[in-house]
């Protein structure tokens, strides 16, 4: 039969999944691991009834979700991206959390930013901010969650130096970068509303444990330098065209200076004596 697998093959494929670094590994991860690093093309389903008549287990749990009327994405690039942060173990034998910071474009389904930090931060959201503006430009819109690196927390008052300067209502550090960026921004009130990066952190939780032990990544250092290249390898796999060929990422001015924009801004009292 067309799809019959010889036994050399099958034996190479039971040592392949029995490598320590591929104990995470899901069927469908597995099957793009053996084509892009063993040379072994095999469709999905053989893969899965050889796996399975040997008595081996995809990690991935299927849940049962509640259906929701989905938001219609948006037609162009850069029209609208999404916002957020993913607390997890992403390395082996590791027990801590580490935040995933990232954007994902609505229309082509393109992360066009990763960044861990230990903590779901600022810094981490500016890096992502600076990925972005660097290989892709200003986009139309961001839609984070209503987190306070985003929005400021309801009881929060004014400084003495916004009521200087005129302003009416308090704000943040990074939404001071975005208004002179000309970015638009809108909270999201549930995660179902973002759902296309919710489930981007599924598969980048589902997934990166077994990259990391294959590149051999253990600290936050290694990983955001593997993030980098790691993105590609993503969008070339998940990404979409677009419905529309219009797109609404405009290039940065020459004028403005991305380290001074992007940079921390704190005011400190200096002792006279």
């Amino acid at each position: 039969p067309k799809h019959t697998i010889s036994a050399d093959i099958k034996s190479k494929i039971w040592e392949i999944w029995n490598l320590p670094e591929l104990e995470e590994c899901n069927f469908t991860h597995f099957q793009e691991i053996l084509e892009e690093d063993y040379n072994i093309k095999i469709s999905y389903t053989p893969l899965s009834n050889f796996l399975k008549s040997k008595g081996a287990k995809s990690p991935r749990k299927h849940k049962k979700t509640k259906s929701h009327n989905r938001r219609q994405e948006r037609p162009s690039s850069g029209e609208l991206l999404q916002v957020d942060g993913t607390p997890h173990q992403f390395f082996y034998n590791d027990t801590k959390e580490y935040c995933l910071h990232g954007f994902i474009d609505d229309a082509t389904h393109q992360v066009t930013g990763l960044y861990m930090c230990e903590n779901e931060c600022l810094l981490g959201y500016l890096e992502v901010l600076r990925q972005m503006l660097t290989d892709y430009g200003i986009p139309q819109c961001l839609y984070p969650d209503k987190f306070s690196v985003f929005f400021p927390a309801r009881k929060q008052k004014l400084t003495i130096e916004e009521q200087l300067q005129g302003k009416t209502e308090p704000t943040t550090q990074f939404k001071r970068i975005i208004d002179v960026l000309g970015i638009n921004m809108f909270p999201a009130s549930t995660s179902q509303a973002k759902g296309r990066v919710e489930r981007l952190w599924e598969t980048f939780q589902d997934r990166l444990i077994t990259e990391f032990k294959l590149a051999n990544v253990h600290t936050i250092e290694e990983a955001n330098i593997f993030l980098k290249t790691y993105i590609k390898k993503y969008n070339k796999r998940f990404a979409v065209e677009p419905k529309s060929e219009e797109s609404y990422f405009i290039p940065v001015p020459s004028y403005l200076n991305l380290d001074l924009l992007l940079s921390i801004k704190l005011t400190r009292c200096i002792d006279a004596s």
